[in-house]
Parts: C-alpha cells; structure tokens; sequence
C-alpha cells in the first residue's frame, strides 16, 4: 500500500532517482512512517508502526530491488519492488509529506516499470488505499486497473484442539533444503505458473524473521506458509502475519488450506503471539470464507491493482493468503 498523492510536477530539476543504499535506511523508515501517519491522520506520524520493521527487511532481502527519490541532495522518497518469478509487485511507494504533490511517486514509478520488465514479470500488481482517486489515478497512468478489494484480517491465536503435523523449513537438514525449495516452487506454480516465493522463506531465514510452515502428506507437499513473528519484522510485537501461503490446487485444497491455518496458529501460539494477521484478496472467495469462519475479522482494507488487467491467481477456489501490503 502506497500513501503518496504525488501527481503534479514542478521544481524537480534537481531530482535524482538512484538505487537505495543501506546508508538511506533510516531516512527511509522515518518518510515510510510519516507518510503513512500523516495520510492516515495519526497524532505521532513518525512513530506509526511502532516496532513493525518493513523497510529494512525488504532491503536486505534484495538491495538491488529498491529505489530512492533525492532532491537536492536530501532522500525524500523511496519504493521496494518484490520478485515472486512471473508474479511481482511493489511497495511501500513513500515520500516525504512535504514534498506530496510534486510529481515524485512518478518519478520514482520509472524505474520501477523497467525492472519489472528487465525481470520479465508477466503480471505486475500493488495495493493501495480503494478510496483514495489519487492513488488509483497516478497508478492507472501506468497501465494498472484496480480489481477486487484485498482485506487485512486478524483472529485471536487459539492453539488447535488437535494436534497438526507440518515442518519447519528452518529444521529441515541443509542438504535436504533444495528439495524443500523445489517442492514450494512446484506448489506455487501449480497456483500460477511461475509463481515462486522462495526468497521470502530465504529472507526469514537469513534474517531471522519467522518461519516458513510445510505440510506435507505421502502425495507430496500440500500447503506452505511464509510467516512473520514479533518486532523487527513485518509483523510487530505480539504478532504473527502470514505473508505467503497457500494450498496445492484440487479437490484437498480446502482441507489442506484448513490444516495450514491450524499450523499457523500453533506455530503463533509457540512463539508467544497473541494474534495471527493475513491478508486476502476476496476474489479468492472460498480461501477468505475459510478465514472468516475460524474467526478472522477485517482490520482494513484496500484494492488491488494489474497490470494487465487479468485476475492471476485472484480465483474463487484459490487457496491463497497474500495481500501485497
């Protein structure tokens, strides 16, 4: 999601759009949190997301996916782009409040479309806030249509009842990791061809943000999770948010889908959360249903925008837990 309302121009003369460097990171995270605060009306806008750690991790996780806005020597905006294999998308697009309205988030937008296409991303997409004109105007300008609203859960962490049996990829021996690696990018791209998150459970390893969940049955892998758990990470104090997951496509798809949410909980509930968030795009009808009905509810939500303007993996009976945040 995306707080910019930057659409006009002038005075940018002496605007530069380069790479991000870790030197930036901290001016980085100080614009990602006054902008969100102050678009959003929060008293303290630099303090927003308390302990939620975003900027940092999605740097580390690939610094050469990240670009910044300088003007005159000054950072004053900056965008993370995120490479899922054929699937990719981008945010937090931030500038500084001051300087809203000016034509930055363009600016900045350039480069991003030609990564994506250096990537050879076949389906581009973003979220961003559904009624905000402005947001979807400038996004438009870019060949992006806004499609289903994507909704931002959360339910209490309740242990299961049962006991659920899944992996955990940071246990899984090294040798065996590739196979591990393998079978999640064959799951993916059953979902949509091409599809491959793999470097999410990579970053959670190096950088020791989580967990990635994995069930397995005799047939195979049958459902996975990238999961984030307390501060420092996308999730925050108390938190576990599901970044990634999903089911194998077919007739268990609903039963593997249940059994995974069952393991995200207790993978929670062992880590001392209080609170599970995911989020879901509704055109994923069947996979939001299965949410609501163990007890997840709306925190908020926004639009998701393609580029083109197909559904992707955006499928009623696709199981599915992502939401581009």
């Amino acid at each position: 999601m995306n707080p910019t309302t930057t659409q006009g121009s002038g005075g940018l003369s002496n605007l530069v759009v380069r790479p991000l460097f870790e030197r930036d990171l901290d001016r980085a995270d100080r614009i990602y949190r006054t902008a969100f605060g102050t678009f959003l009306g929060a008293p303290e806008p630099e303090k927003f997301f308390g302990d939620v750690e975003l900027v940092r991790t999605r740097w580390r996780a690939d610094p050469a996916a990240a670009f910044g806005a300088e003007l005159d020597g000054t950072l004053v905006g900056s965008n993370f782009l995120t490479n899922w294999g054929s699937v990719g998308f981008f945010g937090p697009l931030t500038v500084q409040p001051e300087h809203w309205d000016r034509g930055i988030a363009r600016r900045l937008l350039e480069p991003t479309m030609d990564l994506f296409a250096s990537w050879k991303t076949q389906h581009v997409g973003l979220l961003t806030f559904a009624e905000s004109p402005k947001h979807v105007g400038l996004y438009q300008n870019f060949g992006f249509w806004p499609r289903y609203l994507i909704a931002a859960l959360s339910a209490p962490v309740v242990p299961p009842e049962r006991a659920v049996s899944y992996t955990k990829f940071s246990e899984v021996a090294s040798h065996d990791r590739a196979g591990a690696t393998g079978d999640v990018r064959e799951l993916t791209s059953a979902v949509f061809d091409g599809l491959d998150i793999t470097r999410e459970f990579d970053a959670v390893l190096d950088q020791k943000l989580g967990e990635t969940v994995l069930i397995y049955e005799a047939s195979g892998l049958q459902a996975m999770a990238v999961c984030h758990i307390g501060p420092g990470t996308e999730a925050g104090s108390g938190m576990c948010y599901v970044k990634f997951g999903a089911a194998r496509p077919g007739r268990k798809a609903a039963g593997s889908f249940g059994r995974l949410i069952d393991a995200c909980q207790d993978l929670a509930a062992t880590a001392g959360a209080s609170v599970v968030s995911a989020g879901v795009n509704l055109g994923r009808e069947q996979a939001y249903t299965a949410l609501r009905q163990r007890g997840f509810r709306h925190e908020y939500q926004g639009v998701s925008m393609h580029r083109p303007n197909q559904p992707a993996y955006d499928k009623r009976n696709c199981y599915v837990i992502d939401d581009w945040r």
